[in-house]
């Protein structure tokens, strides 16, 4: 299988425009998540396009104050590995994007498969 050929640039304005498809009111709601690009995910992982690391919405108590902000990190070569076009790159980022997010609004794998953010 052929990679497709983007830039790490290109790559990480797919991700913002991802990010700008979020609605307005879920966007009001994200609170203390930061979202990078990484070239590629931990080497135990070689397939990993996104990871979500931090403290969902949901399990946030009262005595949440203080914590550095959720970290949602997209990767960019397993996502460039599996894609054949630009525009399946396109709609993996978009796909991998709202997976994460749903979990840091504490949405889990099954069910994001269930609705088609798998």
């Amino acid at each position: 299988m052929r990679t497709v050929d983007m830039t790490r640039m290109e790559f990480e304005a797919l991700v913002s425009e991802a990010l700008d498809l979020i609605p307005p009111e879920l966007a009001r709601a994200m609170d203390n998540v930061a979202v990078f690009v990484e070239d590629e995910p931990p080497s135990g992982d070689p397939h990993l396009l996104g990871l979500y690391e931090g403290v969902a919405l949901t399990e946030r108590g009262d005595t949440y104050a203080g914590f550095l902000p959720d970290r949602i990190t997209i990767y960019m070569g397993p996502t460039l590995r599996i894609c054949e076009t630009r525009e399946d790159v396109v709609e993996e980022v978009a796909i991998t994007v709202v997976h994460e997010i749903g979990h840091h609004f504490g949405i889990s794998d099954e069910r994001l498969h269930e609705l088609g953010w798998g």
